[in-house]
């Protein structure tokens, strides 16, 4: 379901296209002139969950860095939303077929 109105934000549920599973791993992230050492509070194939409050903004591109069962896993993603003082959800942008399937084997996901 679309806002009607632009401004009007979008529930989780809304924004959100794939499950997520609430998994902490710590994550590294750089995008414009931020960066930081957070952890991610939920997780899934399109996107995760970053609790930080650096200075990001919506539709910024950043890059992050985890380790997944010992394996280094570097992908780029999209601020979707901020939540001041909270944190940032972020979409996954470019994944390959090698980070799905490894965000799928550590997720369990089917």
């Amino acid at each position: 379901m679309l806002p009607k109105e632009p401004d009007e934000a979008l529930s989780a549920q809304e924004r959100r296209q794939s499950d997520r599973k609430k998994l902490i791993v710590g994550v590294s992230f750089e995008g414009g002139d931020a960066t930081g050492i957070a952890n991610t509070r939920d997780i899934g194939v399109g996107g995760l969950y970053i609790a930080t409050n650096a200075d990001l903004e919506s539709g910024q591109e950043i890059s992050m860095e985890m380790t997944f069962g010992g394996e280094d896993f570097n992908v780029k993603g999209v601020v979707a939303y901020v939540d001041a003082g909270q944190g940032v959800g972020v979409r996954f942008k470019d994944l390959t077929i090698e980070n799905v399937t490894t965000l799928k084997r550590e997720l369990e996901l089917d």
